[in-house]
């Protein structure tokens, strides 16, 4: 018979963050305000660029998540860009908080070239007609594709590479660090062939590995996945004990981070976490997302997954094991700095996304129902 250890409505107060050092942990502590931080798309200390120094810059991408951010802080720093994409969503949208001022400047500096980086031979010719300075490749999955782009610009002045920190090979020894082993059978293997091309073919190269990635705009449903729960009003089931350590990284801060590396010797031929200051627990972040987005302290249940059919969906949005890694190499070597903690950063993706009624997917709680059908409360312990 299918049993479920639960837990409903959580009596600790913690939030269970963590800072990025076990060893200094010290309790845990929230800000008394939720305040979202400036400008979504300002960077905390600016880059030294001039006239002399605009780059012709490449993004693979641009217009779902990372990539409207990224683009944003390019073009205010001077740079011309240009967004590669199919051409399916608009090239442009006005995000929530931005003036029509700052849009109509972006929108208005910003160049589009449609096309399907599969289509190998169309890359080719059509970056070597236009020339790069600087490619980001935002949403490049496998070193295939990769390719075509170094051959069509022999004098590319850097490639600059968004990877993953899944590549890690799973390891009792946390936080991942940049020298860990990596998995070449993880999900993620394209993104490591495509690293060791880029090492390979001897170009000016940089790769970024982030963990989970969340904020406004978010496709992944990461937050998402809670704020359908406290809105509906319905408990939330996460697997086991609750306790499981993982590590979330806000959207804006990643694009700073990509914008850091931009012209830095220190980042040539190097690979970066980036990701939070603070490590936090499934049940922590279930708190977290409530307290940002002002909701009541939320039910939560625990169960066995597998002590369940599934099916092909996914009942919860998270690996089910610790995962985190170390930002120190980012912090020390670029200066790099998170601006959000995680409730400002979950209360900024609530307030522009969320919040407003925007969302990627609709709620489905069907494995919901399932767990929460076959509950079975603990016996007493008196």
């Amino acid at each position: 018979m299918a049993r479920l250890v639960a837990v409903q409505q959580q009596t600790q107060p913690s939030l269970s963050l963590l800072p990025s050092s076990l060893s200094d942990f010290n309790g845990t502590r929230l800000h008394s305000q939720v305040q979202c931080k400036r400008r979504a798309w300002q960077t905390k200390r600016a880059l030294q660029v001039s006239a002399s120094s605009s780059k012709s810059i490449l993004i693979m991408g641009g217009t779902r998540f990372i990539g409207v951010f990224l683009s944003r802080l390019l073009v205010k720093e001077g740079h011309q860009v240009t967004l590669f994409t199919r051409g399916k969503a608009p090239i442009t949208q006005q995000l929530p908080g931005e003036s029509d001022h700052d849009y109509a400047d972006f929108s208005s500096k910003v160049l589009h070239l449609k096309g399907d980086r599969k289509d190998f031979e169309f890359v080719k010719t059509s970056l070597a007609a236009k020339g790069f300075d600087v490619v980001y490749d935002i949403n490049g999955r496998e070193a295939v594709e990769v390719e075509p782009i170094l051959d069509a610009l022999p004098k590319l002045e850097q490639f600059i590479y968004c990877s993953s920190a899944g590549v890690y090979l799973k390891s009792d020894l946390l936080p991942h660090s940049e020298k860990d082993a990596v998995d070449p059978k993880s999900r993620h293997k394209g993104k490591l062939e495509t690293e060791s091309l880029l090492e390979s073919k001897g170009v000016n190269w940089t790769s970024i590995r982030p963990v989970y990635i969340y904020g406004p705009l978010n496709y992944n449903p990461v937050e998402e996945w809670f704020f359908h729960r406290l809105k509906a009003g319905r408990p939330i089931p996460i697997p086991n004990s609750g306790i499981q350590i993982t590590q979330l990284g806000h959207v804006k801060d990643l694009a700073k981070a990509f914008v850091e590396v931009l012209g830095n010797d220190k980042a040539s031929q190097q690979v970066f976490n980036i990701s939070g200051e603070k490590y936090v627990t499934f049940d922590g972040l279930a708190r977290a997302c409530a307290k940002a987005a002002g909701f009541p302290e939320p039910d939560i249940v625990h169960y066995n997954p597998k002590e369940f059919d599934f099916g092909k969906k996914k009942a919860f949005p998270f690996r089910d094991q610790h995962f985190f890694a170390s930002i120190d190499k980012a912090r020390h070597v670029l200066g790099w700095e998170p601006e959000f903690d995680l409730v400002e950063g979950l209360a900024d993706s609530y307030n522009l996304d969320f919040g407003r009624g925007t969302y990627r997917k609709e709620a489905d709680f069907s494995t919901d129902d399932l767990i929460l059908g076959n509950f079975l409360p603990l016996p007493s312990r008196n």
